[in-house]
């Protein structure tokens, strides 16, 4: 490896520099976590504080937050922020620019092959719906945050109206599922425009106050609305999607019989994998086809700075509009496949609890990254259930696991903000041409 120049070197972080940190945090994790993991307290049987130590465990952690503290630092020298070496070897550098370009194609064909691979186990094939189901939230509110640089905290609003209004049509109408679905997103869509004209003048913190506020609204008028909604006992006996008309049940009209196949009820598990698949696929195509049509630039444009976006003559009321209502129609599509899989909704589904954790999908995998939020709505749902098994560790790991994520990589996990469009080469312009009057 060549040498580095001496202006360089010096913004190497030294040995003494990471162990003079890690031992920072770790006193700081020691102070933190002492009464919280070194001394746990209990009310007794008769009301008394009963209150035993945990220092072995705390040892642990301080030993833990200190190891990974210089893992940081040294791994900060590979992928560090702007401004620092990074020395990563070229062979690793290109080994990693051929996994990006690999990861998006590997990644889709297993998800295709997901209940092929894993069709005995059922536990797998739920918590690939489930996934698919945040990747589908995620790609919708990434149209909202990502795009157009609006901070929604309400998103779970649309996607109680799109779950609402597949349960109140099929139940009170009996109508099909795919009668619904495009129902249930224009419903949502409605709601998202009705949404954004309150908010076409607020921006940052006013504009995420105002959006919680939208989505604890809806969540109170469900629970309210008790001739309509059912109220806190939800809406049962949702139906459940069919394959041209034809349920896949176990009787004669049933799919097996007519296929002449042994009916499980895993088929309706499969069948549920790739509707929520397709409906992910759609979202993410037609994100990606909006992303490059003039809608699409003025989100980018918006997202970067509305005083230059007025300045250019784009009208930022329809540009904050449309983007308030294309993400709500895909949490609309989300909510309608969440009813019909569950065959039961009620509110409690719907809280500001899944706001954020979608809100949080987009921003750990990158804000306008699509395989970003892809990855990071694996990531978190799948770490939920990774880490069940440590119990009332499982939050404080993944809480850490965020902090690292947010310290190291800042802007996501595929963190870019590159417009569509941008100039591939610097053109020379003549004096004459930037004259007044000629542009």
């Amino acid at each position: 490896m060549a040498a580095l120049a001496p202006e360089q070197a010096s913004r190497v972080p030294g040995i003494a520099f990471i162990l003079k940190k890690a031992l920072i945090s770790a006193l700081v994790a020691l102070v933190l976590f002492s009464l919280m993991i070194g001394i746990r307290t209990e009310a007794g049987p008769t009301g008394q504080l009963i209150w035993w130590t945990r220092f072995g465990d705390l040892a642990a952690i301080v030993a833990a937050v200190f190891g990974g503290s210089i893992v940081v630092e040294l791994l900060r020298q590979w992928w560090g922020p702007v401004g620092t070496v990074r020395i990563v070897p070229p062979n690793v550098q290109s080994a990693l620019a051929v996994a990006r370009k690999l990861i998006a194609p590997v990644l889709l064909i297993f998800t295709f092959l997901v209940p092929v691979i894993f069709y005995d186990q059922r536990y797998i094939l739920d918590l690939g719906i489930l996934v698919l189901t945040y990747v589908m939230l995620g790609w919708g509110l990434n149209v909202v945050v990502g795009l157009a640089g609006l901070l929604d905290l309400g998103y779970v609003a649309f996607y109680a109206v799109g779950a609402y209004s597949y349960a109140l049509l099929a139940t009170n109408f009996g109508l099909s599922f795919w009668v619904c679905l495009p129902l249930a997103g224009i419903l949502a869509a409605f709601w998202g425009v009705l949404l954004g004209f309150p908010v076409l003048r607020l921006r940052g913190d006013y504009l995420a106050i105002v959006t919680l506020a939208f989505g604890e609204i809806i969540r109170l008028v469900i629970i309210n609305w008790q001739s309509l909604t059912g109220g806190p006992n939800g809406v049962s006996g949702i139906p459940r999607p069919t394959l041209f008309g034809i349920p896949l049940v176990a009787g004669e009209d049933g799919l097996a019989a007519k296929l002449g196949i042994e009916f499980s009820p895993t088929h309706r598990i499969v069948f549920l994998f790739y509707i929520i698949l397709a409906l992910a696929l759609l979202t993410n195509w037609v994100t990606i086809r909006l992303r490059r049509l003039p809608i699409g630039r003025a989100w980018e444009a918006l997202r970067e700075d509305e005083v230059a976006c007025r300045a250019l003559g784009i009208n930022t009321t329809t540009t904050k509009l449309t983007a308030f209502a294309t993400g709500a129609m895909f949490g609309g599509f989300a909510g309608a496949f969440f009813a019909t899989r569950q065959g039961f909704i009620s509110p409690e589904s719907f809280t500001f609890q899944e706001s954020a954790l979608v809100l949080a999908i987009v921003v750990l995998g990158g804000m306008g990254s699509q395989l970003g939020v892809a990855l990071a709505a694996l990531a978190m749902i799948g770490g939920f259930e990774l880490f069940r098994g440590l119990d009332q560790y499982r939050m404080l790991v993944f809480g850490v696991a965020m902090v690292l994520l947010m310290i190291w990589r800042p802007r996501g996990l595929i963190g870019h903000r590159a417009p569509t469009v941008f100039l591939r080469h610097n053109t020379t312009i003549s004096s004459d041409l930037v004259k007044e009057g000629h542009g």
